[in-house]
């Protein structure tokens, strides 16, 4: 059925319990559950509107697919990305009149891509009344090329009024597409209007944070999602070349430890990407930051950081379609979310790791005492090198301490040396004491 500019698939003829259904589209459908001393026919699991019941966009609120426990949908080989997710739904069961049918409640939480988006959520109260259409709309992330929605009974509400076997979820159409406010990953663009009103005019007060290649500002874009901008000089070759390399390489990967790239701006003499934002900014920050910002880390959420480099690392040299050298793997190059889990940034860098060439002979870019001995002094470049970046992180991240601080010379501290002064101090002790 055709809806707007939206094309909706019938899935109530297939609406059988406890059934996993696959419709002609790459969509599935899971209803579990039966209901109990059910007064009324099989037909229960699709509940049909009463023509007493009238409202815009009718046709799509005529029958509604109803479940005694939970109902799941599944988008199937879907393009990995974000998406714009429409849940219809509309109380065409019970009635908000004066009648027996307006005993009835209906309470249950909604799930998408296995998160808790609506808790207890009551069809009726939050449109307004009964035979009223609400949508829900979820800025969702696909990283598997799958979408689940799942609607779960909370346990809460009608289970004998006005008919016996009355509970579940119950919802009308669902409706999904590419997110075009610039969230989609691969069709992201902004204006320079955009930008600059989610930044205050890149007002310095909400910058976060400053790359080699320019500032980067916080901000909200007029739908109230938070992003990061990544300001590039458009004066600098090097900032050229790395703005293309960014978009080239980031627009490529997903996974959860890689930074998103929501799109970019080409405009006037702006070179803008707009990222995801992180609520805990990079590593350094956290571990070696001013005070004021340095965080608390137990040793669990070091471990957790740790893997989850290593992960997305892992992810870049073996797993993706495109294998990927890093080439400036450095705590700064390390974002934080809300939740600690890290993700790696900055790919502007990043070369190609052709599988038939034993190495790649490149100039040297990076960072010095990141950089593995091998690829500083021959330019000599393997995804070891990423391997040997890493280690100093993890050293950074285990001791607390930066790799190299520019101090007075006589008070400078390398970590490297540091560790291996200690290791030989623990050999000998080691050596003496067992001797």
């Amino acid at each position: 059925m055709a809806n707007g500019n939206t094309t909706f698939e019938d899935d109530t003829a297939d609406a059988r319990p406890s059934k996993f259904v696959l419709s002609r589209s790459n969509w599935a459908s899971n209803t579990t559950g039966h209901f109990l001393d059910d007064d009324c026919p099989s037909e229960t699991y699709v509940w049909t509107n009463s023509s007493r019941l009238l409202m815009n966009d009718s046709k799509l609120y005529m029958q509604a697919h109803l479940s005694p426990i939970s109902l799941t949908y599944y988008g199937f080989c879907m393009g990995n990305g974000n998406y714009s997710v429409n849940l219809h739904f509309a109380e065409i069961m019970f009635s908000d009149d004066k009648t027996y049918n307006s005993f009835g409640r209906r309470i249950f939480d909604v799930y998408v891509q296995e998160k808790l988006v609506l808790k207890d959520f009551n069809i009726e109260d939050e449109a307004g009344g009964a035979a009223k259409a609400i949508i829900k709309n979820f800025t969702v992330a696909v990283t598997n090329n799958t979408l689940e929605i799942r609607l779960f009974w909370a346990g809460k509400g009608t289970v004998g009024i006005p008919f016996r076997g009355v509970y579940g979820p119950l919802i009308s159409a669902i409706s999904v597409s590419p997110n075009l406010k610039g969230l989609d990953l691969h069709t992201g663009s902004f204006t320079l209007r955009q930008i600059k009103a989610a930044t205050n005019s890149f007002d310095p007060a909400n910058k976060i944070g400053e790359g080699g290649f320019g500032p980067v500002y916080k901000g909200i874009l007029a739908d109230g999602s938070v992003i990061a901008v990544k300001q590039l000089s458009s004066e600098s070759k090097q900032g050229n070349r790395e703005f293309v390399n960014e978009i080239g390489m980031i627009s490529a990967l997903q996974h959860p430890h890689l930074v998103k790239l929501y799109g970019c701006c080409i405009e006037g003499n702006q070179l803008l990407l707009v990222y995801e934002y992180l609520e805990n900014n990079s590593l350094a920050r956290a571990l070696f930051g001013p005070e004021e910002h340095q965080l608390n880390l137990d040793w669990p959420t070091r471990h957790k950081i740790c893997v989850g480099i290593a992960r997305g690392l892992a992810y870049l040299h073996e797993e993706s379609r495109l294998k990927i050298v890093h080439r400036d793997i450095k705590a700064k190059n390390v974002l934080l979310d809300k939740d600690l889990n890290p993700k790696i940034s900055d790919f502007g860098l990043a070369k190609l790791d052709e599988e038939d060439n034993t190495h790649i002979s490149t100039r040297i870019a990076g960072t010095f005492g990141y950089m593995a001995p091998e690829y500083a002094m021959r330019g000599y470049l393997t995804n070891k090198a990423d391997v040997y970046s890493f280690g100093i992180v993890a050293l950074e991240i285990v001791s607390g301490r930066n790799n190299t601080s520019y101090r007075q010379k006589e008070d400078a501290f390398y970590l490297l040396d540091w560790v291996i002064y200690f290791s030989f101090s623990l050999a000998l002790l080691v050596f003496h004491y067992g001797t």
